[in-house]
């Protein structure tokens, strides 16, 4: 994590999503400093947390988006 470390809240689901990958390749396949590791694993869960908060909103907008047809539907 030698370049700038982009805020998790401006990180959209792909981007946090591949972010989280390269930790975890980096958490399974070195052996890092302890202080390193508590980073990276603090920033994992961060991003973990943005991934289901984005994904929770997508689920909450194809639900609305649903209904929405359905009700059209409906009515026709």
């Amino acid at each position: 994590m030698s370049k700038s470390v982009i805020s998790v809240e401006k990180l959209n689901y792909e981007q946090a999503l591949k972010e989280l990958e390269g930790i975890t390749e980096k958490l399974e396949s070195q052996p890092l400093e302890l202080e390193e590791t508590l980073t990276l694993f603090e920033r994992g869960k961060a991003l973990i947390q943005r991934c289901q908060t984005l994904l929770e909103k997508a689920e909450l907008k194809v639900s609305q988006l649903s209904d929405i047809s359905e009700s059209e539907d409906e009515q026709e």
